[in-house]
């Protein structure tokens, strides 16, 4: 141990030291093949699937409302957003978030697990060509050999392409 390891760390070498060690939770699901991550702190629940009552004029991915204790939620496929197919089973849930002020819930194949990812393990979003959208990708989790797409679903459930938010 030399003197310099019981002096404590200040201003950025503090702020570096915290970084490395706290990590972010992310709730794991997938649709389809791939399996994709956010922040927990925007998960209220995770319900099984039950049919919602449709929404005349809403867009495909809209499956339509719930009433979930006295507050109407809607329920998007998230699956159909990202342009998957996807077929309602045993396995599919809704993961109600709390995001920009409202409660939305959003239709996954499955929910993994809760991930606590260091700052090691998580990459910058890829450039990717123009073509692909990736403006809702915050980064990839990396574990061992698992590749985690980790989205800002506040900025996609935000985005005018949901319509949700004025």
């Amino acid at each position: 141990m030399t003197s310099t390891d019981l002096v404590p760390a200040t201003g950025a070498q503090a702020v570096q030291t915290v970084a490395r060690t706290e990590g972010r939770q992310f709730l794991t699901f997938r649709i389809a093949e791939e399996e994709y991550g956010l922040d927990i702190l925007r998960v209220q629940e995770i319900r099984s699937y039950e049919a919602p009552t449709r929404v005349a004029n809403a867009p495909a991915f809209v499956k339509g409302v719930v009433n979930l204790r006295g507050v109407i939620v809607p329920i998007l496929d998230l699956r159909i957003r990202l342009g998957q197919a996807g077929e309602y089973n045993a396995f599919t849930v809704v993961i109600v978030l709390n995001v920009a002020g409202r409660v939305v819930g959003v239709v996954v194949d499955s929910v993994s697990d809760v991930l606590e990812l260091g700052a090691d393990e998580i990459k910058p979003r890829p450039e990717v060509p123009a073509a692909m959208d990736s403006r809702f990708i915050t980064g990839l989790g990396k574990i061992g050999d698992r590749m985690l797409i980790l989205l800002d679903i506040e900025a996609m459930i935000k985005s005018p392409d949901f319509g949700l938010v004025d």
